[in-house]
């Protein structure tokens, strides 16, 4: 690299931080909003522990595409799941104008590269994408199960979220089944709390 594409290359990273501060609509066990790149680092570990069990999928691949996939959003914030729905294409075209932006420091064959595995994610066109978005949904859902959400948080949302990524191969729909059940239970227990709508 020369000195200018480093350089260019550190203005990307710095533009990335703001992912650490980019709130997601998710809250952690100690109650405290999680970020952008909370979701992504436990996403990434989801990948690294599950991979195994899917021979045919490329785990750089995969890793590379969980690690970028949300990258536009330090730029236009997280956009919660219950939203996404009434956006539809907008959100992925807004996300992917900021995704170009924050890429715009990086040297073309980078930028292109990580242009690539967005629109890979996007379109889920790949097995390492198809799974990328799996374990998207199911790292959310398993966030919403586990965070200390305030009181009118929508558990039964996720019992539809992501389902068209989630109810297969078999490892996924298994994992998506413990968590329905999970989403379930505190949706009862949210419905039967002192102050609850009912």
């Amino acid at each position: 690299m020369t000195h200018d594409e480093i350089e260019g290359v550190l203005h990307f990273l710095r533009l990335a931080e703001g992912l650490k501060t980019t709130p997601r609509s998710g809250w952690t066990t100690s109650g405290e909003r999680e970020s952008v790149a909370e979701h992504t680092w436990r996403l990434c570990l989801m990948a690294m522990v599950l991979h195994p069990e899917f021979p045919g999928v490329d785990f750089a691949r995969l890793v590379k595409i969980c690690i970028i996939h949300d990258l536009g959003e330090v730029i236009g914030g997280d956009v919660p799941a219950p939203e996404q729905a009434s956006l539809a294409a907008g959100k992925a075209q807004d996300e992917r104008r900021d995704l170009l932006t924050i890429l715009g420091p990086l040297p073309p064959p980078l930028r292109d590269e990580i242009t690539m595995l967005w629109d890979e994610y996007e379109a889920a066109s790949s097995p390492e994408a198809r799974l990328a978005k799996a374990l998207d949904k199911l790292e959310t859902i398993l966030q919403h199960t586990q965070g200390q959400n305030p009181p009118g948080f929508d558990y039964r949302f996720n019992l539809q979220y992501g389902r068209g990524y989630t109810s297969a191969p078999p490892l996924i729909a298994a994992v998506r089944a413990l968590l329905d059940d999970e989403t379930e239970r505190r949706a009862r227990e949210a419905e039967s709390a002192p102050g609850a709508r009912g």
